[in-house]
């Protein structure tokens, strides 16, 4: 088997363990979240530290949170949002029902 039959093999297996569907959004979630306020930084010419001192953060929590490593939580979003001058919008939109 290939190296990389051998790596979906392992991903099916492990996409099938209870939470891990959960775990994976949460993830793609967060690394969406951090790539936006990463933008949304370098489009106002910020560096981390500036965005940190805004947000009354560390440049290290900011490069965690941009680099997709944290689930932020609310207020972490609404102090980021503060800063870069920004709404935080959770919306919750019903899914159509099956055919």
């Amino acid at each position: 088997m290939s190296e990389q039959g051998s790596w979906r093999e392992l991903r099916g297996r492990r996409m099938s363990e209870p939470g891990a569907a959960e775990a994976h959004e949460a993830t793609r979630l967060a690394y969406e979240l951090g790539k936006t306020v990463r933008g949304m930084r370098e489009g106002r010419g910020w560096s981390q530290n500036d965005l940190a001192r805004a947000a009354a953060m560390t440049q290290s929590a900011v490069a965690r949170f941009e680099a997709g490593g944290t689930v932020p939580t609310l207020p972490v979003l609404e102090r980021l949002a503060r800063a870069l001058d920004a709404d935080v919008e959770v919306r919750l939109t019903p899914r159509a029902p099956a055919a």
